[in-house]
């Protein structure tokens, strides 16, 4: 049975912004899985996301602290649809991800990451896909924020779509 899932990471509430886009608010309340790879800052978001969601799978950041990392692990692992996720803050430097994170999780069908704030989505030799869905709330480099939502299926991750998060005015 197809299984909506929302991936987020580096909201950064309130630091960055007071709070999250209203668009993405809405997709994580009709979803049947979410996402968040890190980066939270304050422990009302994790709150916030506990009460809104279904099921959540998630991790802690570089910038998480005290009760964050204390209800978070660095590292979580679930199985949905027959796919094999990973999720994980940070996976070092751009080159030679791919090859680095295949030969850390072997066993992983997609890794979902965080930290760079730069959406990403590639496929390492022997087929682990790397998915970052970069930040609703700080684009750094970037046009604009952005997150994503997937549909896992019977072993496959479907309608892989980032979306973009207008700037505030």
């Amino acid at each position: 049975m197809p299984v909506s899932v929302v991936f987020t990471s580096d909201t950064h509430v309130p630091k960055r912004a007071r709070e999250l886009p209203h668009s993405l608010w809405h997709l994580i309340e009709r979803a049947d899985v979410v996402v968040h790879a890190g980066d939270w800052v304050d422990v009302a978001l994790l709150d916030e996301f506990e009460r809104r969601s279904r099921r959540l799978l998630a991790v802690h950041g570089n910038n998480d602290h005290g009760a964050l990392r204390e209800r978070l692990p660095e590292v979580a692992r679930a199985e949905i649809e027959g796919i094999r996720f990973a999720v994980v803050h940070e996976t070092g430097d751009a080159k030679g991800r791919e090859a680095r994170c295949a030969a850390r999780f072997p066993d992983v069908d997609v890794l979902v990451f965080g930290h760079s704030h730069i959406p990403w989505d590639t496929t390492a030799d022997g087929g682990l896909r790397l998915l970052n869905p970069g930040s609703p709330t700080d684009r750094r480099r970037q046009p604009h924020g952005t997150f994503l939502t997937a549909v896992a299926d019977a072993g496959q991750l479907r309608e892989v779509t980032f979306h973009a998060v207008p700037p505030r005015t």
